[in-house]
């Protein structure tokens, strides 16, 4: 496996965790209220891997750096936004998804 294909595969699981996290909180399930360093460190986590994936993608000139490149736009958005209103954030999070499944799907390539 290559050191692309992993970066991409952690970048991509820390988007999913961070979106299963905030679906749950939108929907009443869970309560991070005490706790709102959990979001604010996924969303770390986030993306700080997605520019690593990113930059490795980008020197060893991988398909999958277009797709993160173009995930990067909806991660400031959403950092720049703040998580209200939340309709707004949902669909802003949600532009990122398409771009992590193709980068998914190019480094299997």
């Amino acid at each position: 496996m290559s050191i692309v294909r992993t970066a991409v595969g952690i970048a991509s699981t820390c988007y999913a965790a961070n979106a299963a996290l905030g679906l749950s909180v939108a929907a009443g399930l869970i309560d991070t209220s005490g706790a709102r360093w959990v979001r604010h460190g996924l969303f770390i986590a986030t993306a700080s891997t997605t520019g690593l994936a990113l930059a490795l993608g980008a020197v060893r000139r991988d398909p999958s750096a277009v797709a993160l490149g173009a995930a990067v736009i909806p991660l400031v958005l959403l950092q720049r936004q703040g998580a209200r209103p939340l309709a707004r954030h949902a669909r802003t999070a949600a532009l990122a998804a398409p771009c992590f499944a193709a980068a998914l799907l190019l480094t299997r390539r």
